[in-house]
C-alpha cells in the first residue's frame, strides 16, 4: 500500500497530514518529530503492527510542502 504524507512547514512548526485518511494529521516543532507522530497514528488507525515496516521516501518539494509517499505492505 502507497499513501502520501503531507508535510507543511510554518512559522512555528510543522504538521503533517495522510489526506487519505480522516483524521491522521498531527503537529511538531520538528520534521522528523511530526512524521514519526504520523507514523504512529497510522499504526494506529490501520491496525499496523509495531514490527511491520514503513517505508518513509521523499517525492517532492515545493516551497514549504514535501510531500512524502509511505509504502508498507497492509495484512487484513
Amino acid at each position: 500500500m502507497v499513501l502520501d504524507l503531507i508535510v507543511i512547514k510554518s512559522d512555528d512548526g510543522f504538521t503533517a497530514e495522510v489526506p487519505s485518511v480522516k483524521g491522521c494529521e498531527s503537529w511538531a516543532h520538528k520534521e522528523e518529530d511530526v512524521i514519526n507522530k504520523t507514523l504512529e497514528l497510522i499504526r494506529f488507525y490501520l491496525k499496523i503492527p509495531g514490527g511491520r515496516k514503513i517505508l518513509v521516501d521523499r517525492a517532492r518539494k515545493t516551497g514549504n510542502t514535501t510531500v512524502y509517499k509511505l509504502v508498507f505492505e497492509k495484512y487484513l
